[in-house]
């Protein structure tokens, strides 16, 4: 694995799950292999377990941990040929470069501002250190994507599936803001990779991007997906199509235990309660989220020690 910017990045999905689980039952078992290198994690926007998670993993493989919160601080020049008499101080040609000669990979979180939907999906943030640094990249959330979450939530039921192909289904919540796509967007993606039955269920208005969703069923009556669901992962995102617009927060799509029934509760946190899903579902055993909250530094850990391996023989 040269980066880790997209679930596609994945060369071989079963193998990188199984090194996760495995990096999990012992995970100093390569404490050496990042000796004398250095991650260089930077913030566009704000983080909990992204950031404990990505630098735990790195810290547990021996290396150094730089971390960046740039938030309004830095203000970066994107755009090629424009004139700097502004508000912008450095352009990124410069930026990821200079960046490059400080890290052996860098790490970048930076979200859609929802506003203006063909230009979130350039990503021109992560793009442009994919373009501009000389290192390897990895995504820690940007404006369309999430594969790191996507990976642990691939750990997570790889690990608790009772069959060879559970159904799985993505459902939507109601939510007070105006949330991104990229969590269910890259979940949908990874799932699409695996052995799984999966359906995605959402109000009108609130359907995905098609080239993400496929040939993947989609269904608008929420009681209908869950039957005999195996695992229920719950996830607010706002209108693809009426672009970051909130629609619907109709509480009926809150998940309670009734609509659960048997199966395994999942969700990326953090999550509004008795809103997102009821304090039934998050309080039961059937509730994941705290067991998905660890995997992520496994599944960091698996993806930066395929980096490491990859520059080892580079």
């Amino acid at each position: 694995m040269k980066s880790y910017t997209k679930v596609s990045d994945i060369l071989n999905l079963s193998n990188l799950i199984h090194q996760a689980i495995d990096i999990k039952q012992n995970p100093f078992q390569n404490a050496e292999l990042g000796k004398h290198k250095t991650l260089v994690m930077l913030f566009f926007n704000s983080s909990l377990r992204t950031r404990l998670s990505t630098e735990k993993a790195a810290r547990s493989l021996g290396m150094e941990v730089m971390v960046l919160n740039v938030n309004e601080a830095w203000q970066l020049e994107f755009q090629d040929g424009t004139k700097m008499n502004t508000h912008t101080t450095e352009h990124i040609k410069e930026a990821a470069k200079v960046i490059s000669q400080y890290a052996d990979i860098i790490a970048v979180r930076a979200f859609p501002k929802l506003k203006d939907k063909l230009e979130d999906e350039t990503e021109i943030v992560l793009k442009s250190f994919i373009k501009y640094a000389t290192v390897p990249i990895i995504n820690m959330e940007s404006a369309t994507a999430h594969p790191l979450q996507a990976l642990t939530d691939a750990i997570t039921i790889t690990e608790h599936k009772t069959q060879k192909k559970p159904k799985v289904v993505l459902s939507w919540a109601p939510h007070p803001k105006a949330l991104p796509q990229s969590v269910a967007n890259s979940f949908v993606e990874m799932m699409q990779l695996m052995q799984v039955d999966l359906c995605v269920t959402h109000p009108k208005d609130y359907d995905l991007k098609p080239d993400i969703v496929k040939n993947t069923e989609v269904i608008y009556d929420q009681e209908k997906a869950l039957k005999n669901a195996d695992f229920v992962y719950v996830k607010n995102w706002s209108s693809y199509k009426f672009y970051g617009e909130i629609r619907n927060q109709d509480e009926s799509w809150t998940m309670t235990k009734a609509k659960l029934g048997n199966a395994k509760f999942m969700h990326c946190l953090p999550v509004r309660r008795n809103l997102v899903a009821s304090d039934e579902v998050l309080d039961h055993k059937n509730s994941l989220v705290v067991e998905q909250a660890n995997n992520r530094t496994y599944a960091a850990q698996a993806v930066i020690t395929q980096i490491l391996n990859r520059l080892k023989k580079d």
